[in-house]
Order: structure tokens, then C-alpha cells, then sequence
């Protein structure tokens, strides 16, 4: 997830305007009944790509709301834990987990024979990091403790989870560098490698990934040339990392000037260049900066979907796609960066009510343009 302050906001409107002509005019509510005929799922596996959201296990998961949970099980054929994997939720001693959260969402994806994507083993990141975690981590020695905490995590679940997020967000947008945490200043880069050689031992079926919201926005270019040094080394010292997962939270930047898309196109060649595979992780697209009319703003949120996934999915490394999540209601960033208008944000492919709007009519566009490719499944 991208934290909040990181890369500049939406203030090129006029320009991002001027790709969403077509979709105005024919995002009408026949073809969106039209589009939604065929699942997601269905349109992607067609094309050899993992389609699929972020849920939750609370009150707003489609473990627990029927309708939503209609919809996911249709659209979906991989679910990925929000945070019900995370540390902060599990806990700080490797031998009492609080796996309950992490299980229900498990048993949903088998219940409805959906593969589970796992996030993450190691966030890096030292505002995720609380204080009893990192005082345990001393206490215990950083590589036992995180040794013993992903054989106890990927142990756990085992077989069911075929991907792992191994690490998430290690680099500093703002200097391209490792971030400093209580692992880090215990083993430097050795902290990284360790995650991955740990994950290889307790799941050695399983993808493994690293992942991150480097992005074509202005103000990511520090951001992804650390991404792409540290990629470098995990190949140069033989660290078993699989693929780049990229978290694709768009729309604070509203150019995405030709310049962007070629800088963003080079980023991505580098990448594949190295031997890596590729997954959109998290996608959705803040509209804060976007006009209120909620027509205006579904179409300029198609078009920019578009434009995006036809570019990511030129490349026959990119496998699987996750949303963050379906539903308009329960997005992280209405709460996360609400619009200063007070409407409610419009980021993901289904309305408040569960209607399918123009940016799944653009998904679904884009998974039937889409190249054929040998697919992870």
C-alpha cells in the first residue's frame, strides 16, 4: 500500500481529460450490463492472467456480505490478504500467532476454489514496525527472529499460498536507498536475502516476490532506480526472487506525459531484462483531484485504466492482476485520501451499490486486447 504524502497530487487535469473522450461517450449503462456478462476471472484466464482483489475479514469482507461476496466469487479467481498477514496483525512472537483472520480468508478462497496470493513476510518499512516488535526483534537477534517468524508463516499456510509478497516496500522513494529499520541496522542487505532464503526453505512451491508502489508518476524516479539497483543485486548475489510486484495505486499525477510512459517503459524492460516476471499487485486509481461529476470522473478513471493495463499487459512476463479490492464503498482511500469535496472517492470497478461502472468495462477492455500468454496457473 502506498503510504500517504509519497509522490506528488493530481494537477495536470486538463491533459488526463483528453484521454477520456471515447470512454464518455460510450460508458453507457447497456454495455456495462453488456461487459459484466462475462467474468473478469474468465476474460483473463483467456489470455494466461491471474485475476483477482484484496479482501479483508471484517464486516466489509465478502466473507461476510453476501452480495459483495457474490461478486467476488464470480469476478475472481485469486484473493490476497489486505493485512490480516501482515505482523502487526499476527504478532510479534513467532510461536503465538494470531493466525484467525488470516485463516478465514484462506478458507474462503478455498471454499470458493480461488487460488491465496500471501502479503507479506517482510515489511520493511519502520512505520509499520511498532516498538514491541522491534524490541523483540533485538531481544531475539534479527535473523533468528526472522527466520523462525516466516518458517512459522509460511509454514502455516503451507501449500494454499503459491505467491508470496517475500518482501514489501524495503526502498525509500526519497533517496532510492534501502530503508533503514531494526533489521537493517542488524544485518544491512543480508536482512533482505535471509526473507527470501527462508521463504525458498518453508515454501519452496511458491512464487517469490518483491513488492513495491515505484510507479511512471512524476517524483518516482528516485523510486524506482533504487528499485532497480536492488533488483540488480538480488540477481548479482543469487538472492531467489521470482518476480516484481507492482502495486499500481495511479492517479496522483494527472501528465502522464509521453516522456513518463517512456521513462516507465525502460523501468519495465530493465526489469523483465533481469529475468523477472511481473504482477500488478494493488490496483486502483485515486480520483481526489478529479472533477465531482461522477460521470466525468468514471470516464477519466476508465481511460486512464486503459491506457495503463494496455501498456502493462504488452508485456508477456505480467501474469496476474489484483485489484485492491472491488468496491467503491470499502476503499482504503476513503479514508486514506479523501477528495476535499466531501463526495466519496470512485477508485475501483463497482459503484457503492454494487454496479458495475466504466472502469470494469476498461478492465474488462483491456483483458480482451491482451496478448496470449503462458500463464502461472
Amino acid at each position: 500500500m502506498k503510504p500517504k504524502g509519497q509522490g506528488p497530487t493530481m494537477t495536470r487535469r486538463q491533459q488526463l481529460v483528453g484521454m477520456t473522450g471515447g470512454l464518455m461517450m460510450g460508458a453507457l449503462p447497456s454495455r456495462l450490463v453488456a461487459q459484466s456478462d462475462v467474468p473478469l476471472r474468465d476474460l483473463a484466464a483467456a489470455k494466461g492472467i491471474l485475476f483477482g482483489t484484496a479482501i479483508n475479514a471484517g464486516r466489509s469482507s465478502p466473507i461476510h456480505d453476501p452480495a459483495y461476496g457474490a461478486i467476488v466469487a464470480r469476478e475472481c479467481a485469486v484473493v490476497v490478504p489486505e493485512n490480516e498477514m501482515k505482523v502487526y496483525v499476527l504478532g510479534n512472537d513467532p510461536n503465538a500467532l494470531n493466525f484467525g483472520p488470516a485463516d478465514a480468508i484462506a478458507a474462503y478462497a478455498r471454499d470458493h476454489k480461488m487460488k491465496l496470493r500471501g502479503h507479506t513476510l517482510l515489511w520493511n518499512y519502520g512505520k509499520y514496525i511498532s516498538p514491541a516488535l522491534a524490541e523483540r526483534v533485538r531481544a531475539t537477534g534479527a535473523e533468528k527472529w526472522l527466520r523462525a517468524y516466516i518458517a512459522s508463516v509460511a509454514g502455516h499456510f503451507g501449500d494454499q499460498i503459491y505467491s508470496w509478497d517475500v518482501v514489501n516496500e524495503t526502498i525509500d522513494p526519497k533517496t532510492g536507498e534501502i530503508r533503514d529499520t531494526v533489521f537493517t541496522q542488524a544485518l544491512g542487505f543480508d536482512a533482505l536475502k535471509i526473507a527470501y532464503e527462508a521463504a525458498r526453505e518453508h515454501a519452496p512451491h511458491a512464487q517469490r516476490v518483491y513488492n513495491d508502489y515505484m510507479s511512471w508518476e512524476i517524483g518516482n524516479e528516485k523510486h524506482r532506480a533504487g528499485v532497480l539497483r536492488l533488483l540488480e543485486r538480488f540477481r548479482r548475489e543469487k538472492v531467489p526472487v521470482d518476480a516484481l510486484g507492482i502495486q499500481s495505486h495511479l492517479g496522483n499525477d494527472g501528465s502522464h506525459s509521453r516522456a513518463q510512459r517512456a521513462e516507465w517503459k525502460q523501468f519495465l524492460d530493465a526489469v523483465v531484462a533481469m529475468g523477472y516476471r511481473l504482477l500488478i499487485t494493488e490496483f486502483d486509481i485515486n480520483d481526489r483531484e478529479l472533477p465531482a461529476d461522477p460521470v466525468r470522473r468514471d470516464a477519466q478513471v476508465a481511460a486512464v485504466a486503459r491506457d495503463y493495463l494496455d501498456r502493462m499487459f504488452a508485456y508477456p512476463q505480467l501474469d496476474q492482476f489484483l485489484c485492491w479490492g472491488l468496491w467503491d464503498k470499502h476503499s482504503w482511500l476513503q479514508g486514506f485520501a479523501p477528495r476535499t469535496d466531501g463526495a466519496p472517492q470512485r477508485p475501483l470497478p463497482y459503484d457503492d451499490d454494487l454496479h458495475p461502472k466504466p472502469l470494469r468495462a476498461a478492465i474488462a477492455d483491456a483483458l480482451r486486447a491482451a496478448p496470449v500468454r503462458k500463464g502461472i496457473a
